[in-house]
C-alpha cells in the first residue's frame, strides 16, 4: 500500500478520531487525555511536514474520497499553499496544547475542541469544492465558540457571544452565495468552476455576480476586513490565552480563501480597487486600535487585524511576486501573533488587577476580572522576567516587522515587487505607505506596553512554568529558522505563488479526463 497517497486525508481524519476519543475519557484521566493529544499533534506534525514535500511539486496531489473522481466526488487537494497552511495550523495547535497543559486543558472540553478545530482548519485548506470548504468552516467555527467560551468571566461571555452572532450571520451569507453560484453553474468543485464560469450566459451573470459578491462578503467577515472585524479585537482579547493562540489563524482562513478563489475563478481581476482599499483601512483600523488599546491583549488583537488588511492589500495587486512576499508575510506574522498571545497571559499574571495603562477607565465602567484557572504544577523557571523580556522583544521585532525576523524580509519582498515597474503606480505609494506606518504603530504600541510591563512598574515575578514558556520560545525559534531559511523558503513561495496566479496545472490535476 502506497502510504503517500493517503496523507491529504490523514490531517483531517486524525484530529477527527483524536476528538472524539478524547470526549469519551473522563475528566479525571487529564494524563491520559494530554498524551492522547500530545501524540496525535505529534504525528500530525509529522503528516504535515511530509505533505509540504510532497506538495512541492509541479502539479497538486489529488485525493479522492472513496475512489470517486472529481466532479462527482468529494476530492482534497495538496498543493503548495495548503500543505503550507496545513504546517501552520499544526504547529499553531503543538503549541497551544503544550501551553494548555500548565493551567487550562484539565478544564472543559479544551482538548477535544483544540482537535475538532484543527479539523476543521485542515479540511479548510485541502479541501477541492465550495460545499465542503463550507462544511469546514462551519466546523471549526463550531469548535472556535466553545475555546472562545472557555475558562468563563463575563468579559469572556459577553465578546464571544457577539463573535459567535456574527460569524452565524456569515455562514448564512456564506451558503447563499455558495446556492447562487451553483444554480447558474451546476457545479461547486473548484476545477470546474473555472471551467464554467466563463461559459455563463450574459442573462446569468448577474445571479454568478451576485454569488460571488455574497461569498465574498463573508469571507471579508471572518478575514475581519474593515468595517466588518468589528467584533474580533474584543473576542481575540477576551479568549483564554492558548485559544487565542489557535486563534491567530482563523482570521487567516478568510484570506486564504479570498487568495484561493480570488485568483481561481477571476484571475485576481474583479473587485481588486475594492479589496485592495478595505486592506489599506482594515491595516489603518488595526494600527490605530493598537495605538488606543488599554492593554497587551488588545494589542495582540489589534495586530492581528493589521496582517488581515495588509495581507488583503497585496493580495489585490494580483502580482506573483507580491504574493509570494504576502504569503511569507502571512506565516510570520501568525508565528509571532500566537507568540505573544500566549505571552500576554505570562507578562500579566505578575500584575495587579487594573495595572493596565488606562485600567483605571475599566474600573469605571465596571469591567469584571474574568475567573482563571487554578496555579499550574510543575517547576517553576528562573530568570523569569528576562526570559519573559527577550520573548517580548521577539515578537516586537516580529509584529512591526523589523529586522532580522521574516516580517521584516516579507515586506521588503512585497516592497520589491510592488515598486518594480516604472513608473510606480499611485497604489504602490499607498501599499508602502500603510506597511512604514502600521509597522511604526506596532513598534510605539508594544514598546509603551514593554515599558510599562518590564521597567516602569514594580511587578512581583511571576511564577511561569517551561512548558508555559517553551512554545513560546519554539514559535519565535521558527520565526528566526525562517529568516535563516529565507531563501529556501523564498522559493517554496514564490513556486505556490506563480501556481496561484496560473492555475492550469490545479485544473488539470483534478480534472484529469477532460
Amino acid at each position: 500500500m502506497n502510504w503517500a497517497a493517503h496523507l491529504p486525508i490523514l490531517p483531517v481524519l486524525l484530529p477527527l478520531a483524536t476528538g472524539a476519543a478524547l470526549l469519551l475519557l473522563d475528566a479525571r484521566t487529564s494524563r491520559m487525555k494530554a498524551g492522547v493529544g500530545l501524540a496525535s499533534v505529534f504525528v500530525q506534525l509529522i503528516a504535515a511536514v511530509a505533505l509540504l514535500r510532497l506538495a512541492d511539486a509541479p502539479a497538486p496531489t489529488v485525493y479522492a474520497l472513496g475512489n470517486w473522481p472529481a466532479p462527482f466526488g468529494i476530492v482534497l487537494v495538496a498543493d503548495r499553499l495548503a500543505a503550507v497552511m496545513v504546517l501552520l495550523t499544526t504547529l499553531l495547535g503543538a503549541a497551544a496544547l503544550v501551553f494548555s497543559l500548565a493551567r487550562w486543558h484539565g478544564t472543559g472540553r479544551f482538548p477535544a475542541l483544540l482537535q475538532f478545530l484543527l479539523m476543521g482548519l485542515n479540511g479548510a485548506f485541502l479541501t477541492g469544492d465550495l460545499f465542503n470548504l463550507f462544511v469546514f468552516f462551519e466546523l471549526l467555527l463550531v469548535a472556535s465558540y466553545g475555546l472562545a467560551l472557555h475558562g468563563s468571566g463575563v468579559a469572556r461571555v459577553r465578546a464571544s457571544l457577539h463573535y459567535i452572532v456574527v460569524n452565524l450571520a456569515a455562514s448564512l451569507l456564506f451558503l447563499v452565495g455558495v446556492s447562487l453560484i451553483y444554480g447558474v453553474t451546476g457545479t461547486l468543485n473548484m476545477a470546474q468552476l473555472v471551467e464554467r464560469i466563463p461559459e455563463v450566459a450574459v442573462a446569468d451573470r448577474a445571479i454568478l455576480e451576485s454569488g460571488a459578491a455574497i461569498l465574498a462578503i463573508a469571507f471579508l467577515v471572518k478575514a475581519a476586513v474593515w468595517p466588518l472585524g468589528f467584533w474580533l479585537p474584543a473576542t481575540y482579547a477576551a479568549a483564554s490565552a492558548p485559544a487565542a493562540a489557535l486563534f491567530a489563524i482563523l482570521s487567516k482562513v478568510g484570506v486564504y480563501a479570498v487568495l484561493r478563489l480570488y485568483l481561481l475563478f477571476f484571475g485576481g481581476q474583479a473587485g481588486s480597487e475594492l479589496l485592495f482599499y478595505g486592506g489599506i483601512a482594515t491595516g489603518v483600523f488595526g494600527a490605530a486600535g493598537m495605538l488606543a488599546a488599554q492593554g497587551l491583549g488588545g494589542v495582540a488583537a489589534s495586530s492581528l487585524v493589521v496582517s488581515s488588511g495588509t495581507l488583503l492589500a497585496a493580495i489585490s495587486r494580483s502580482d506573483a511576486g507580491v504574493t509570494s512576499g504576502a504569503l511569507f508575510y502571512l506565516v510570520g506574522s501568525t508565528l509571532g501573533l500566537a507568540a505573544l498571545f500566549m505571552l500576554v497571559e505570562l507578562v500579566q499574571r505578575a500584575r495587579a488587577p487594573g495595572a493596565d495603562v488606562l485600567a483605571v477607565t475599566g474600573e469605571a465602567f465596571g469591567i469584571d476580572n474574568d475567573e482563571e484557572p487554578g496555579e499550574g504544577s510543575g517547576p517553576a523557571i528562573p530568570a523569569t522576567m528576562a526570559l519573559l523580556g527577550v520573548a517580548f522583544l521577539g515578537c516586537t521585532l516580529q509584529l512591526a516587522g523589523m529586522p532580522p525576523l521574516p516580517a521584516f524580509l516579507a515586506k521588503v519582498s512585497m516592497l520589491s515587487a510592488v515598486l518594480a515597474p516604472t513608473p510606480v503606480e499611485g497604489p504602490a505609494w499607498v501599499l508602502l505607505a500603510l506597511l512604514l506606518v502600521t509597522g511604526l504603530a506596532a513598534l510605539v504600541a508594544l514598546a509603551r506596553a514593554g515599558v510599562a510591563i518590564f521597567w516602569a512598574e514594580a511587578s512581583a515575578v511571576p511564577r511561569v512554568l517551561l512548558i508555559e514558556l517553551a512554545p513560546i520560545a519554539a514559535l519565535l525559534a521558527l520565526c528566526l529558522a525562517l529568516t535563516i531559511a529565507a531563501g529556501p523558503a523564498m522559493r517554496y513561495f514564490q513556486d505556490a505563488a506563480d501556481a496561484l496566479h496560473s492555475p492550469k496545472a490545479y485544473v488539470d490535476a483534478v480534472l484529469p479526463r477532460r
